[in-house]
């Protein structure tokens, strides 16, 4: 698993707030400062969209946050509830780290999937949570990735993923790295039933993730700012040596290479998917 600082942002405290020097949880509470423009962010003004208020800085969702924003209320099935990995390479501390996670999140794995209507559009959605192993993609993961593909070509609707992760999972070893090579032969299957696919890359989006599913959809997307890449900018600097150009491996920077269709800001983001579904000819429910 790519080591990474981006999974769970640090919030820097406001003297006197009696907040510690990390809040690991999604910003939720008054006293806070925003990490792109140090201005204070109040409880209240992130509303649902978890934006600052002053710069537009998107503050991390969990994916039970992302999902009540982006289908429709009392739409979402969800579908492989309870399933987790387990530890098959007896790796030291996974068990313990999973637990972990379980608890802080209330999620089996870093991934929830099920079926969902968007503005009335039935389709298929995914959504990752970089609070849970930031996000890693392990053998279950890729198997819900998979399966969540599997149905939206059942069903002939659309699939939607919002991407998060910081890599491949190094407690699983080469299974973690399989589901790079998993995902991509069956998303290969979705494709050929003409299909449409919607990535919704946010930060960060790395490693197995970036390289596999995430970029290989018909309309790619990305959120403000997200970082995006298969090695972080540190590594990559210093591997080769080199300065990189500013902003490099940013959504903005990935937009002006080619390597996405657009850039939305959350606000905005359900009215276009609402708008790709339909130019794609989806048919609403009811």
């Amino acid at each position: 698993m790519l080591k990474s600082s981006f999974g769970k942002q640090k919030l820097i405290p406001i003297p006197g707030s009696g907040r510690g020097p990390l809040d690991k949880t999604v910003p939720n509470e008054p006293g806070l400062k925003c990490p792109s423009c140090s201005r204070r962010v109040m409880e209240m003004e992130l509303k649902e969209h978890k934006l600052c208020p002053h710069c537009g800085h998107h503050f991390p969702l969990n994916a039970r946050e992302r999902l009540e924003i982006i289908a429709d209320s009392g739409s979402f099935q969800e579908f492989e509830v309870g399933l987790r990995s387990i530890n098959t390479l007896e790796f030291p501390g996974y068990d313990e780290k999973m637990t972990q996670a379980i608890n802080e999140t209330g999620l089996s794995e870093a991934i929830i999937t099920g079926k969902a209507t968007v503005g009335g559009y039935p389709c298929v959605l995914g959504i990752m949570d970089p609070g849970f192993m930031m996000g890693s993609m392990g053998s279950v993961v890729g198997e819900k990735v998979c399966r969540a593909m599997e149905r939206a070509i059942e069903l002939k609707i659309a699939l939607i993923i919002f991407t998060a992760s910081g890599g491949a999972r190094m407690q699983e070893g080469m299974l973690s790295l399989l589901q790079m090579a998993k995902t991509t032969a069956v998303l290969g299957r979705f494709h050929q039933e003409g299909l449409l696919y919607i990535s919704i890359i946010t930060n960060p989006t790395t490693g197995g993730v970036s390289a596999s599913f995430a970029s290989l959809a018909d309309i790619i997307l990305a959120e403000p700012g997200a970082l995006i890449g298969f090695a972080g900018p540190r590594v990559i600097k210093q591997t080769i040596s080199e300065t990189l150009p500013a902003g490099f491996q940013k959504a903005e920077f990935m937009l002006g290479h080619g390597m996405l269709d657009c850039i939305v800001e959350r606000g905005q983001l359900k009215k276009t998917l609402e708008l790709f579904l339909r130019l794609h000819g989806g048919e609403k429910n009811g």
